[in-house]
């Protein structure tokens, strides 16, 4: 008889597609879940983490916490035994990344002001 409930787990990505379902123990944490996200991303997407601080994930509505297990964040009632839990994934790219990008994109053009006041 095994110490940990294993639970299955999908993440829904953006774009509607999965990945997944994996079997996670209750007591891994939702930062280890990111992890496996991350090394596992499928190639192809237009949108790709970098960094696990990038992902949030959703599970009945509620962005789970990087520090919580995934016993603490299953919910109870309404769950169908030996059904796979889905999750939604949520890519949110580092703010310094999307400046950088913003001035690189700004500096090719050049306002010239032509008024002329009479």
């Amino acid at each position: 008889m095994p110490d940990e409930e294993l639970i299955d787990i999908k993440f829904r990505l953006y774009d509607g597609s999965d990945i997944g379902p994996f079997r996670y123990s209750s007591a891994s944490t939702v930062d280890m879940l990111k992890q496996r996200i991350v090394s596992d991303w499928p190639k192809g997407k237009t949108i790709v983490p970098k960094a696990v601080t990038e992902i949030k994930l959703i599970s009945s509505g509620k962005i789970l916490e990087n520090n919580k297990t995934v016993g603490q964040c299953k919910i109870p009632y309404g769950e169908v035994p030996g059904g796979v839990i889905i999750m939604h994934v949520v890519v949110q790219p580092s703010l310094a990344k999307t400046k950088t990008e913003k001035k690189i994109d700004d500096s090719p053009r050049k306002i010239v002001c032509s008024c002329s006041i009479l």
